[in-house]
């Protein structure tokens, strides 16, 4: 661990960032340049003290999981988040097409929707990041770990998962993420993340197996609606839009709703609501 280049690199990354860059207002008052110390470790999810620690060599050696959330927080590029790995005494991670590194513009979009429900997937159906009101309406998806981080995976050996969807969707969504896992297995391979979920899938789901024989690409719903429940508002109407990448590897999902509509109204609720517990 190189104390001092960690030190220097990450002071360096925050005083590149600008409040706007991450959503955040300016305000009239503001003095330091760049980010201020406790923004960041808002941003990464930590205290203001561990944080302070690292970037004033102080502390201890940063764990991998905290390092990724440092290069989250500051917007690292690839290179720049395996620099960070280096000098703190860690390899670099490896960089498998399942994505678990946000793409620095993907997320300076994301930052731009605290009141929006929004989050970051990869393309095995893997949340990297949600926003506050995506977790009251879906549950925190980012606690997952193993195969359950995948939501493909969840939907087939977790049959809980399936209560966020009206049972009359069950058969067509349980297609499309099937669908959507092929065309990852077909760009990644076999020994991929994606031909692991397989794999797991095909000795443990006969549905998925049924399914997954079929070899249909590209499952559209029949409309461009998504309809989802939540146990306090129940049955909401929702528009998904999707932005991927420049690499297709992650897509940012944005949930609306038709303004002066029963579930427009029901979406305004979610930042009241406490977060959703996740189904397992």
């Amino acid at each position: 661990m190189d104390r001092a280049q960690l030190s220097d690199f990450l002071r360096t990354r925050r005083e590149a960032l600008q409040p706007e860059d991450v959503g955040l207002p300016r305000g009239p008052r503001r003095r330091t340049q760049g980010l201020r110390r406790e923004e960041v470790a808002t941003l990464c999810g930590m205290s203001t003290d561990y944080y302070a620690r690292i970037e004033q060599q102080r502390g201890p050696l940063p764990s991998e999981s905290m390092l990724a959330a440092v290069a989250r927080g500051l917007h690292l590029s690839l290179d720049e988040r395996d620099h960070l790995f280096r000098i703190a005494g860690h390899n670099t991670p490896g960089r498998a097409l399942r994505g678990d590194h946000v793409n620095p513009g993907i997320m300076r979009i994301l930052d731009r929707l605290a009141d929006t429900p929004a989050q970051v997937v990869n393309r095995t159906g893997e949340t990297l990041v949600q926003t506050r009101p995506a977790v009251a309406l879906v549950g925190n998806e980012t606690k997952f770990t193993g195969l359950d981080r995948s939501l493909v995976y969840r939907w087939f050996a977790a049959p809980l998962a399936r209560r966020i969807y009206p049972k009359a969707d069950h058969p067509m969504q349980g297609r499309t993420f099937t669908s959507e896992l092929r065309a990852a297995y077909s760009r990644q391979g076999a020994d991929s993340r994606a031909g692991e979920i397989v794999a797991a899938l095909l000795q443990r789901s006969e549905e998925f197996a049924e399914i997954w024989a079929g070899h249909e690409i590209s499952v559209r719903r029949p409309e461009d609606l998504k309809r989802m429940v939540h146990p306090d508002l129940g049955l909401l109407e929702l528009h998904c839009q999707v932005l991927f990448d420049a690499d297709q590897e992650q897509a940012l999902l944005v949930y609306t709703a038709t303004p002066g509509t029963e579930s427009h109204d029901k979406l305004q609720l979610l930042s009241l609501l406490g977060d959703r517990q996740p189904h397992h």
